[in-house]
């Protein structure tokens, strides 16, 4: 039995060899963390939509370069990439922030609230950090600090990728998210492996929670456009009526879920959240346009709920005597935690939170723009705990929302264990 056990312990020390270096990366990070808040609430109170974080982006410039690190700018337009590089040779390791802010007007009574206001999509809106970015930014660079300070003793490299427009760039004729831009001018050729988190509102401090595989949704735009023939209410037999038939899909395409999809493996999500058709009262309309949500996890799951969507509506159509035409538009990827470099990684979540508190999340319907990293290399995505201890998450205000709030002391959590990450991970490759 010792036999059986020594080995387990000798691959323990192997795999990460660099874990000697925790208590130090314990002790900086408890040293960085009022910086981290006062950058959070600095970022928080000047918040800037995708692709206009120049403010944030310079402070982030400014202080990595302080910190010896070399520092590119204007990457996918406002993005900054940062590269500390250890004394010896070893990985590239990726850590990953998003900067944007939404269009939100915040209503949380905070002395750092924002004020800022902007014309959105044609209306006056407040900004708001709604989704907790400005701590992700806070985060890493804490995290950049804290390795900075041990880059004698880093076995290998840290590139610091601070991302734009994680919620996407709706412009006319222009459909893009920051993190497909960064991977189009190649911030991920030379990364061996990625890893990032995103906070959660109404998750108690003080826990991480992680999932391997598939852990949060593709996120795709439908539109059907149903085609019948135009008639007089009263004398509907004398054309073909796109709204009857537009009822009967919207009803069809809800078996996709319940007898095409296996739910034992993943959900699925297809919604329409909007039908628009006629004009009066007593005219059947011509067409009936309906636009909807389509939310899968994987390729293979993806391209089964497409195929469906397809032939359900054009056959239902088609029965009718009606055309339904159908466009589907792919935006995120399903963010997939590589099950292999997942499966390694536990080990440090639980040295950095403790083994009580580290989760294995459900799969996630939202959608994020690091799938678009996991696409090029092993990545793992994880969620921070950001609600106060003993907090109902069913009572706490949940992201995008003007009451969006944030417990500040789990960020200290966020820079151990990304900075965990990367020296666990550099002794993994020895």
């Amino acid at each position: 039995m010792r036999k059986l056990i020594l080995p387990l312990v000798l691959l323990s020390g192997t795999v990460f060899g660099q874990s000697k270096l925790r208590p130090e990366i314990d002790k900086k990070a408890t040293a960085v963390e009022t910086k981290v808040i006062e950058w959070r609430r600095d970022i928080h109170q000047n918040p800037e939509l995708g692709n206009q974080e120049k403010r944030t982006a310079k402070l982030i410039s400014d202080h990595l370069r302080s910190l010896g690190i070399e520092v590119t700018e204007n990457v996918a337009v406002t993005g900054v990439v940062g590269v500390l590089r250890g004394a010896k040779p070893g990985p590239m390791v990726a850590l990953r922030a998003d900067m944007d802010a939404l269009p939100v007007t915040e209503r949380v009574d905070l002395p750092f609230k924002s004020t800022v206001t902007t014309t959105y999509n044609g209306q006056q809106t407040g900004v708001m950090h709604a989704c907790g970015h400005d701590s992700h930014v806070a985060i890493l660079m804490g995290v950049a600090e804290v390795l900075a300070g041990m880059k004698n003793q880093l076995e290998g490299s840290v590139k610091f990728i601070f991302q734009p427009a994680e919620e996407g760039i709706y412009e006319p004729g222009v459909t893009t998210w920051g993190a497909k831009q960064m991977v189009e001018e190649g911030v991920m050729k030379d990364v061996d492996a990625i890893f990032g988190l995103h906070i959660s509102a109404q998750t108690e401090v003080g826990t991480i929670g992680y999932r391997s595989g598939p852990a949060q949704a593709a996120v795709d735009n439908l539109e059907i456009i149903v085609h019948g023939t135009q008639a007089h209410g009263a004398s509907p037999w004398s054309g073909v009526d796109p709204v009857v038939t537009a009822s009967q899909i919207v009803t069809g395409l809800q078996t996709i879920l319940s007898r095409s999809v296996n739910i034992t493996q993943n959900p699925a999500v297809v919604t329409v959240g909007a039908i628009h058709g006629g004009i009066r009262h007593n005219i059947i309309p011509e067409k009936v346009e309906m636009i909807g949500t389509i939310r899968t996890f994987g390729d293979e799951q993806q391209e089964l709920v497409h195929r469906r969507i397809t032939e359900i509506a054009t056959n239902i159509a088609e029965s009718a005597g009606a055309k339904a035409e159908v466009n589907i538009t792919k935006l995120y990827p399903s963010t997939v935690n590589d099950p292999n470099l997942t499966s390694k990684m536990v080990a440090t979540l639980e040295a950095a939170a403790g083994k009580e508190n580290v989760k294995v999340n459900p799969p996630v319907t939202g959608a994020e723009d690091f799938s678009f990293y996991q696409r090029e290399k092993p990545g793992l995505f994880i969620g921070l705990g950001g609600m106060k201890k003993g907090g109902d998450p069913t009572k706490t205000p949940s992201h995008h929302t003007p009451d969006f709030y944030l417990d500040e002391s789990g960020f200290v959590l966020g820079v151990r264990v990304m900075s965990y990450f990367v020296v666990d991970y550099m002794g993994m490759k020895k």
